[in-house]
């Protein structure tokens, strides 16, 4: 399976855009981050949602990746978020994900959102990734 170097230069060269950093990952988990500036909050001080499903999205993605090889069109077929409460506007968000079912099509897994430096959970989140098939 690829090493963490190995995906973060995988990303880097399919997704230049992305600012998410790759902490770890591990079979069938991966934690990455994201920093927190203005153009990801939202009036009242509030990380945006659409950051927070990015992280849990990458997250998922680099799970996978380390969990199966280099799958460049594995792609999200589903994603669903439960906001739970506000993250700070000072500290990058953290995703950690386990991913609950790794099928041969299909590949389930759950994400767990937080503020950098706080124990408590901002969000939760699941989903789920098709997979391309295999050729041999």
């Amino acid at each position: 399976m690829p090493t963490k170097a190995e995906i973060v230069d995988f990303l880097a060269r399919e997704f230049p855009q992305s600012q998410c950093i790759v902490e770890e990952v591990g079979d069938r988990s991966a934690t990455v981050s994201h920093p927190v500036g203005p153009a990801q909050l939202r009036p009242g001080g509030t990380v945006s949602g659409p950051l927070l499903m990015a992280v849990a999205d990458v997250a998922l993605y680099v799970a996978i990746l380390a969990t199966i090889g280099l799958v460049p069109l594995a792609v999200t077929t589903n994603l669903s978020i439960n906001f739970l409460r506000k993250p700070s506007p000072h500290n990058p968000i953290v995703g950690v994900c386990k991913l609950i079912k790794v099928g041969r099509v299909l590949v389930v897994g759950e994400v767990a959102l937080y503020s950098e430096r706080n124990d408590a959970m901002v969000a939760h989140a699941v989903g789920t990734y098709s997979i391309p098939p295999q050729r041999e």
